[in-house]
């Protein structure tokens, strides 16, 4: 092989046809690119330790189409990839918002959103939607979970809706009554048929709460659970 001990310029230099054009050094090879004042505008330099680019933008090309599959400037990167596919162990880290259209797993895996320390938050103009085609949606927080529309409803539509552990109130036909204990006024004796059916009631500040189902309502403003909530 040919050595060059000092500077080598050509505008052009090529090999033979199917033989590979090798550009060895024992420390690194550096390519520069320079206007027509010799002033440097682009490098690439290939280290034992790294790859170095220097210059306005970093392009990566498909072979076929010339498609863009990656690009960085001093403003953002674009990954332009059909797929972008991530393998460590501990995910993607993104220090400050993420902005897409659209995010699904694998098929056949679960999606899963969280945040361990902090709160998670999806904000979009024109409305969040979250579809599990083939699967259930879990929310789940240590603290309070608010669903709250400023100008709209939140609408339930389901086959069958559950609010699980729902305290039950109790209920007294007189008002001096109504401050007593659920276990002390709601428990039936033992000759008294078991209570199977009870009213759905809100409280003043909007705790809800079971009430036993009778002839006529069964809610009261003065249920315990409500001065107590």
């Amino acid at each position: 092989l040919p050595q060059f001990f000092c500077s080598l310029i050509y505008c052009l230099i090529h090999v033979s046809q199917d033989s590979p054009l090798v550009l060895q050094s024992d420390r690194n090879v550096t390519v520069n690119a320079r206007n027509h004042m010799g002033q440097l505008t682009g490098q690439l330099t290939v280290g034992a330790d790294a790859v170095e680019a220097q210059c306005k933008r970093f392009e990566v090309r498909a072979s076929e189409g010339g498609k863009v599959l990656f690009s960085a400037d001093e403003d953002e990167i674009v990954i332009g990839a059909d797929r972008l596919k991530v393998t460590g162990t501990e995910g993607a880290v993104f220090g400050h918002s993420v902005e897409t259209p659209h995010i699904r797993a694998e098929p056949s895996q679960d999606l899963k959103l969280e945040s361990p320390t902090r709160s998670l938050m999806m904000e979009a103009p024109r409305g969040v939607q979250v579809n599990a085609a083939a699967g259930d949606l879990k929310a789940t927080c240590r603290k309070e979970l608010h669903l709250q529309s400023t100008e709209g409803e939140i609408f339930l539509n389901a086959d069958t809706i559950r609010l699980g552990n729902l305290p039950v109130g109790s209920f007294s036909s007189s008002s001096s009554s109504s401050s007593s204990s659920s276990s002390s006024s709601s428990s039936p004796s033992s000759s008294a048929p078991r209570q199977t059916i009870y009213e759905l009631c809100v409280c003043p500040n909007g705790k809800l709460y079971l009430s036993p189902a009778r002839a006529g309502s069964t809610c009261q403003s003065s249920s315990n659970i409500c001065l107590w909530s």
